[in-house]
């Protein structure tokens, strides 16, 4: 069984590409080197840097001992492309009003994430903001960076809290550059945040505020899955681009309808049904925009690369290169 410094210290395992020729280094002979090769060992513990290299067929193992993945695009990979990625991924918290980026600054890590939702706002001039694109459990905040650009070109901020899976921007080109099946679906995904974008500029346009905002909600309760969520009237506005007041009066005729409660900033969906008929078309068109399909039918089986997950597949014990 392995050790339990290791389980305590997931977060240096290498991927396999790295660990195999890391091994046969630290082990070049004698029973250790047999146990090596014969499959019997799962790791190698360099006691000098206090680093376990895992091997392919036990990091796999380790993988699938998790939850199910919540990221719809991480999903989407084929297996063996997840499983390069899990060494470089990084389990972070979404709160509310975090800034991730800010317009012009450089993007140093992008956000797959689990729950929660993050808007990009274009920031205009006198501090005025529009929301032209929102990103939950089915893509990728920083998605740019794949196009080549690695200034920011919008504010991305919290607006539901949850979780994320964080890889820095380094990693991420180098995993983008070995990678076909990501840069498929972050082609598509790309594809489908500029449609987005532009429909967003249309509905703003033309569409009245109790439908935008009905339209929103139902973004927000998709990509939340919950029927609750937090969002004040503020932040509302300056979403959608209105003043304070227009949201105000809206969502008192979405409440007065029953479709909605809403009290010091929390949302209730109750009549979800309702409030789509109270929402303009611009939801369905994004609504289907958002959605990623599996690139394979060899996919990654949901599940998530949860660094605390306990070791029980793992049979075989951890080598201690002499």
């Amino acid at each position: 069984m392995p050790s339990k410094s290791l389980e305590r210290n997931l977060s240096f395992l290498e991927t396999g590409r790295v660990a195999n020729g890391r091994v046969l280094r630290l082990v070049r002979s004698g029973p250790e080197r047999r146990a090596l090769e014969s499959g019997q060992v799962d790791a190698v513990l360099d006691a000098a840097t206090g680093t376990a290299f895992l091997l392919p067929g036990a990091r796999r193992a380790l993988s699938s001992a998790g939850s199910r993945i919540a990221n719809s695009l991480l999903a989407a990979l084929p297996r063996e492309d997840y499983l390069h990625l899990l060494a470089e991924l990084e389990a972070v918290a979404l709160t509310f009003r975090g800034v991730l980026y800010e317009p012009g600054e450089p993007i140093r890590h992008v956000y797959f994430p689990n729950d929660g939702q993050v808007s990009q706002l274009m920031v205009m001039a006198a501090r005025k903001t529009l929301e032209v694109g929102l990103t939950g459990h089915e893509g990728m905040v920083g998605v740019s960076l794949a196009q080549g650009v690695e200034l920011s070109p919008v504010r991305a901020v919290v607006q539901e809290s949850g979780s994320a899976l964080r890889m820095g921007a380094v990693s991420f080109l180098e995993a983008l550059e070995r990678c076909l099946p990501l840069r498929y679906e972050l082609s598509r995904y790309a594809y489908a945040q500029l449609s987005q974008a532009r429909q967003i500029a249309a509905c703003t346009r033309f569409h009245h505020v109790e439908a935008r905002l009905a339209c929103r909600l139902l973004r927000a309760h998709d990509s939340v899955r919950a029927d609750e969520f937090h969002l004040t009237h503020e932040f509302l506005a300056e979403m959608l681009g209105i003043r304070r007041v227009g949201i105000t009066n809206a969502a008192s005729a979405l409440q007065r309808r029953k479709l909605i409660s809403y009290s010091r900033g929390n949302i209730r969906i109750l009549d979800r049904k309702g409030l789509r008929a109270a929402a303009c078309e611009c939801y369905e068109v994004v609504r289907k925009l958002a959605r990623v399909p599996l690139l394979m039918s060899n996919a990654v089986p949901a599940q998530t690369p949860d660094q605390s997950a306990p070791a029980a597949s793992i049979t075989a014990g951890v080598l201690l290169p002499a």
